[in-house]
């Protein structure tokens, strides 16, 4: 039997792969769809007022470089055309003519928010009439979120599918993943008040108790108000606070405690560990 010499080299022990856990949202929060019928509404909607208002991006030309031996030739065709050049138009007048780069009205755009972080940001603000999303937009989480903040703002928000492919072109830009109108949008005040209707209501667990909440704190306000005037400062009080505790006790039997799921989370799992290098040991002379 042969022997086999033990060497020297020591196994390595394979790292055990770190899992985060974490708390995940139990309730799975999707855009509702929209009809054949109303997406080809709202998207011809769109098109004939953005072709009647005018409104476009123009962006600039790009000068392309031209090599050396472009330059000789035109120099030579320069040298033989130059009878026929004096007819043509000359270069400043075709520029005169161009539009300016920017966009074409400026005070029509600062009534809609287009983008995905346009919208967030007037989400926010609470500035939103209306908010329309691209059902292209992928990853499907760029524009989830945007479902949360229209919600809790009652904003009325729906996902069209091939917005982006119809309003994109008229506007001048690439893509357009969401658009949203402000309040101030006074050129498309017929047009919000023709798309709303088309667009189904969002659904989130918890803002489904906050109408009724609103209306008691309404009523709670028209009772508590003449009694407030003939009562002293520190009857006041004890009615504010008297206030605060029926406005909070809101009817909860019908509520369903959903139970959180645990997400297991591995960073990077794709990634390949390369084998440390050995470090060289120095010998003394």
């Amino acid at each position: 039997m042969p022997v086999i010499q033990q060497g020297t080299a020591s196994l390595r022990k394979a790292k055990k792969t770190t899992v985060k856990t974490c708390l995940d949202n139990p309730f799975d929060i999707q855009w509702k769809t929209i009809d054949g019928d109303n997406m080809h509404f709202i998207l011809q909607t769109l098109e004939e007022r953005i072709k009647q208002i005018g409104l476009k991006k123009v962006e600039a030309p790009r000068k392309k470089k031209r090599s050396s031996t472009k330059k000789q030739m035109e120099r030579k065709c320069d040298a033989k055309c130059d009878a026929s050049n004096n007819e043509l138009p000359t270069a400043e007048e075709t520029e005169g003519n161009q539009q300016a780069p920017g966009w074409t009205d400026v005070s029509i755009r600062r009534q809609l928010a287009i983008g995905v972080n346009e919208v967030t940001k007037a989400l926010e603000k609470n500035e939103l009439l209306l908010l329309l999303v691209c059902k292209s937009a992928k990853p499907a989480m760029i524009t989830s979120h945007l479902i949360q903040l229209s919600a809790s703002r009652d904003t009325p928000a729906g996902q069209v599918p091939r917005l982006s492919e119809t309003i994109a072109p008229l506007l001048g830009l690439t893509s357009v993943l969401a658009l949203g109108f402000k309040r101030q949008s006074d050129k498309f005040t017929d047009v919000i008040e023709a798309i709303i209707p088309k667009i189904p209501t969002l659904e989130v667990p918890w803002f489904q108790y906050r109408a009724e909440g609103s209306t008691a704190n309404a009523d709670s306000s028209e009772i508590h108000e003449p009694e407030q005037l003939e009562e002293t400062v520190e009857d006041e009080h004890a009615s504010q606070k008297r206030k605060r505790t029926e406005s909070n006790q809101l009817d909860l039997s019908d509520v369903i405690l959903q139970p959180l799921k645990i997400k297991k989370v591995v960073p990077n799992p794709n990634k390949i560990k390369k084998p440390p290098r050995k470090k060289k040991k120095a010998f003394s002379a």
